[in-house]
């Protein structure tokens, strides 16, 4: 499978030098990290301007896409972190839906932080993309909702495209706005799960063919609090069930909101899911369905890798380069049974706890950093308050792409 990598001339870069590139294309997959609105020299600017800032990062975007022969008629995904409000995120769809033309309609999620991980620095964005290396494009179904969460119509609520299914945010909001069961996490997964449920029964699949989910929660960093939601999400998946994330947010910027989700699936009759959990690997703190690892042809989703132990308990609490090094170990791990390894990643994410400084950011990416070769994959780093556990620090989850499929 042929790969490319792009990082063109001028584009922003990082204060130190890193294998890392902007944007992962392998086969029919394209993946971007976060863009920003920075410059060469790492310089945030449009300080205080969210639709500058917006614009200006969808240029980058627009620059890697082209880099790798798509447009933006070819996102299948955006992926939003900004900081503002609930009226800052209606402008920033319609700011979205211009730049990319309202014929396009992909899946959007968006997560709402305090900070990034600059000062002043308002939103990161990251797209999915698709299409044929030949250039040819891939049959694709969009679905708008009516009955899901409010959404502009130049997005999706679902969209198919080849063997892959991407949801957008399910929560408990109507279409109108309003949020039903306000403020209470339980009654609002419980109906966040079944409209994940409906919107994958519109693209025709199901609960069972869902590969990565991640969720978002009112949490201030304690098992507890994750516990609340984490059970009622997972008894809605059979045994052996998907890779999650679970992440803490302080708020939501709708009033009584506390909880969303989104899930990466395949199409039934695509080819079949293959389940990774290695021997000794880290466990949660309950029972649940979900595995370490996800492979489904090509492609291979991680749950986000921390540095616990089999019962759950956090190891070196609060060491920012010890819990990185460990986390990136079991990444390893997880790959090494589907036959792959950490050159096979395309795509990395990493949500770290600290504040709006990048050299606290760097201080992990560093670390996580030695472990690719010149050609390292595509990455976001995200700074939180919390985490899920006390002194728990790095959560990182990864997409790795393989030449051949991972079935057994």
């Amino acid at each position: 499978m042929t790969r490319q990598y792009s990082f063109p001339e001028g584009h922003w870069d990082w204060p130190i030098k890193l294998p890392h590139h902007h944007a992962v294309r392998a086969g029919d997959m394209i993946f971007t990290g976060g863009q920003v609105d920075l410059n060469s020299q790492g310089t945030v600017r449009s300080i205080g301007e969210l639709n500058g800032q917006v614009r200006n990062s969808m240029a980058y975007m627009q620059d890697l896409l082209t880099d790798l022969g798509v447009g933006f008629t070819d996102l299948v995904r955006l992926v939003v972190y900004y900081v503002g409000d609930a009226s800052d995120e209606a402008r920033m769809l319609n700011l979205l839906a211009d730049i990319i033309g309202h014929e396009v309609k992909p899946v959007v999620n968006l997560i709402n932080l305090p900070e990034l991980c600059h000062p002043n620095m308002l939103c990161k964005i990251e797209g999915v993309a698709m299409r044929v290396p030949d250039g040819s494009t891939l049959p694709r179904q969009n679905y708008h909702l009516d009955a899901q969460t409010l959404l502009p119509r130049a997005f999706s609520h679902v969209v198919t495209c080849n063997d892959m299914i991407f949801t957008g945010d399910m929560t408990a909001r109507f279409a109108d706005g309003s949020v039903t069961h306000p403020g209470d996490i339980v009654a609002q997964t419980r109906l966040m799960m079944e409209r994940l449920s409906q919107a994958l029964q519109a693209a025709g699949a199901g609960m069972q063919d869902v590969v990565k989910v991640s969720a978002f929660y009112l949490g201030d960093g304690t098992a507890e609090d994750w516990e609340v939601s984490a059970r009622i999400r997972a008894d809605c998946f059979p045994d052996p069930g998907p890779t999650p994330t679970g992440i803490p947010v302080p708020s939501f910027p709708h009033d009584g909101l506390t909880t969303r989700i989104a899930a990466t699936a395949c199409a039934p009759g695509a080819h079949r899911i293959r389940l990774a959990w290695p021997n000794g690997h880290w466990n949660w703190t309950t029972a649940l369905p979900y595995k370490h690892g996800v492979g489904s042809g090509q492609l291979i989703h991680l749950s986000g890798k921390v540095a616990l132990d089999t019962h759950a308990k956090v190891l070196e609490p609060g060491d920012m380069v010890a819990q990185t090094r460990i986390a990136m170990e079991n990444v390893a791990r997880v790959l090494d049974e589907f036959g792959a390894a950490l050159d096979d990643v395309v795509k990395v994410t990493t949500f770290c706890q600290g504040s709006a400084s990048a050299e606290a950011l760097y201080e992990n990416l560093l670390i996580r950093s030695i472990s690719y070769t010149v050609h390292g994959p595509a990455t976001t780093g995200i700074p939180l308050p919390n985490l899920v556990q006390e002194d728990m620090v790095i959560e990182i989850e990864v997409i790795a792409i393989r030449e051949h499929h991972t079935e057994a």
